[in-house]
């Protein structure tokens, strides 16, 4: 079955199985994108998909699709962990938030990606991993984030420069 066969006899009949075979569909995808917003907390990320997941299952016959299913799901899990960085004090939400300690330029101390996505605020990692990972638009990125697509613009570019100074140490020059 297709995609939109299997979120139609999910919607219309209430089939478990269904909706089970779209699960497997994204659980990677989901469980990857809440991977990098945990900055990297496997336990919080598998909980965090399980109850997207179940959120969506709850919430299936609220699924009007005006858009793609994953992005209804993306925003599902961006809004839990929303709440849950609210509740658990995670980290800040500011988009101010400090990112390097120092001009490290030694080759010794190179970041992984997974590394230095995780110094970037919330906002700019779910962007830059929509967009660049996920290969959502901006316009799709800002509807699952519920964000202007301005704003996106600029958590993806703030994101990008930031990555370079982490990298590089310098700013980079798009």
């Amino acid at each position: 079955m297709s995609e939109d066969e299997l979120l139609s006899h999910a919607i219309s009949t209430g089939d478990m199985s269904a909706f089970s075979a779209l699960v497997r569909m994204y659980q990677g995808r989901v469980r990857g994108f809440l991977l990098r917003m945990t900055r990297g907390d496997h336990a919080l990320a598998d909980d965090l998909a399980q109850e997207t997941f179940l959120e969506a299952w709850r919430k299936i016959g609220q699924f009007r699709n005006d858009g793609p299913f994953s992005g209804w799901l993306f925003r599902i899990a961006w809004s839990r962990f929303l709440m849950t960085a609210r509740k658990r004090k995670l980290e800040p939400l500011d988009e101010t938030m400090e990112i390097a300690s120092g001009t490290e330029t030694d080759s010794d101390t190179k970041l992984t990606l997974e590394a230095a996505m995780a110094k970037l605020a919330p906002a700019e990692r779910a962007a830059l991993t929509l967009c660049g990972a996920l290969g959502y638009s901006n316009a799709e990125a800002a509807g699952i984030l519920s964000m202007p697509v301005g704003t996106v613009k600029s958590h993806v570019s703030r994101g990008r420069e930031r990555l370079h100074k982490l990298f590089y140490g310098t700013e980079a020059n798009t």
